[in-house]
């Protein structure tokens, strides 16, 4: 361990598997310029379902990425996250088995679990009998799966655990985190990837009225707008190394950004009207942890759900918490153009305020232009700006709400 600590918990890796890009630089590129790739789903027998758009990850090979010893026993979720976790630490100059292994931890959130995995064995079961299921399926379509594989593959023995709070559990995974770390862990792996686009698991997502439904792939998730009619699912997301970021520095790596600062609340299913006041407690206490006054927010990252009642309480959330400056900050939901992957949305949304904060760039929101509420949203093309601070938000479809603050990290002693 180092023997000096700041506290303060810095990103140092950053891996993505998403829809738009299978690298951190590629999701940047994708983002940034506000390109759209939603489009009519591809998975096999899921053609006759009423959900038609998505965000699918294409062009991932999982052996090219994970062993096959891991990929027999794990579902389509759980390659996502070990791709992305193996990248993050490299990305952190962390890559092979740790000199302690008790000293790295690893946290995810997960939604869905293992849909495509448990499909294929309980179809086995029901067509040809008991015998013929697979000893994996006890673990692959658990939801810690993903937690524990890449302990598994990476000998990481340090403080392990897996986040269910709904989406966002995403923003929750990465407090739980930036906690271990001020707490002494030397380095946490955190993050989620979902794989929700089986049929089983498309069919369980039919229940969620906010889903929208529509066959145009540029009008699906439009939020914020008079004509939103709901979110547009898809696979994917991101993993993050956070350590201290004074052994990060005696290690000599870049910091990429600080969590600065968290909260969370809950305010009951679909129940989006009072999720406005939910939401501007948990951007109150986020803000609080951080010891960031309201004006010090340059850039918001919107939940952005795409359902009237819930756009216009996030909307008035934000003023809520931010006062006047909560209607000239620039807001911005990148997703729209790759959809939200329930746990992975935010962060994905996070891992975008780390580049936006690193290139002084706001990137737009796709697909998105006549905006009827009172925000500063930023539509069409990305907008340069000096960003030293960033709030992500985050809701869940059973009620979860949380927020948490980011900084950039030359900035983070500030």
């Amino acid at each position: 361990m180092s023997k000096h600590r700041s506290g303060r918990a810095a990103v140092t890796g950053i891996g993505v598997v998403a829809p738009n890009g299978l690298s951190t630089d590629a999701y940047w590129k994708s983002v940034s310029e506000g390109l759209g790739v939603l489009d009519l789903i591809t998975r096999e027998g899921c053609e006759h379902l009423p959900l038609r758009v998505a965000g699918e990850v294409r062009s991932f090979d999982p052996a090219a990425l994970v062993e096959d010893r891991f990929l027999v026993q794990t579902d389509r979720f759980s390659h996502f996250a070990m791709a992305a976790a193996a990248l993050a630490l490299d990305d952190a100059g962390l890559g092979g088995e740790p000199a302690d292994p008790y000293s790295v931890g690893v946290v995810t959130a997960a939604g869905s679990g293992g849909g495509e995995f448990g499909q294929r064995e309980l179809q086995k079961l029901w067509g040809q009998g008991s015998k013929f299921v697979g000893p994996y399926q006890s673990i692959a379509w658990f939801y810690a799966a993903s937690t524990g594989q890449i302990s598994i593959r990476g000998g990481l023995k340090g403080p392990c655990g897996v986040v269910a709070s709904d989406e966002a559990g995403g923003l929750d995974s990465l407090a739980h985190a930036a906690r271990a770390v001020r707490r002494g862990t030397d380095v946490m792996v955190v993050g989620a990837a979902e794989a929700p686009l089986a049929p089983y698991s498309m069919v369980c997502q039919l229940g969620y009225p906010e889903l929208s439904t529509l066959d145009d792939p540029d009008r699906a998730y439009r939020p914020f707008t008079e004509k939103a009619c709901g979110f547009v699912p898809a696979e994917g997301g991101a993993l993050l190394v956070v350590e201290d970021e004074d052994r990060a520095r005696e290690r000599g790596v870049p910091v990429r950004g600080v969590v600065a600062g968290h909260a969370a609340t809950f305010t009951g299913t679909s129940r989006w009207a009072e999720s406005r006041e939910g939401l501007a407690h948990a951007i109150t206490g986020a803000l609080d942890e951080a010891g960031v006054a309201p004006e010090e927010i340059d850039v918001v990252f919107a939940d952005a759900l795409g359902v009237p009642e819930a756009d216009r309480a996030e909307a008035l959330a934000i003023a809520d918490a931010l006062g006047a400056h909560g209607t000239r900050v620039p807001v911005t939901a990148p997703k729209t153009g790759f959809g939200r992957a329930y746990c992975g949305a935010p962060v994905l949304d996070t891992v975008a305020a780390l580049l936006a904060m690193e290139h002084g760039l706001v990137p737009p929101t796709p697909n998105v232009f006549d905006v009827c509420h009172d925000l500063d949203l930023v539509t069409s093309h990305a907008r340069p700006a000096e960003l030293r601070t960033a709030l992500v938000l985050s809701r869940g479809l059973m009620g979860s709400n949380a927020a948490l603050v980011v900084r950039r990290g030359d900035d983070s002693a500030r």
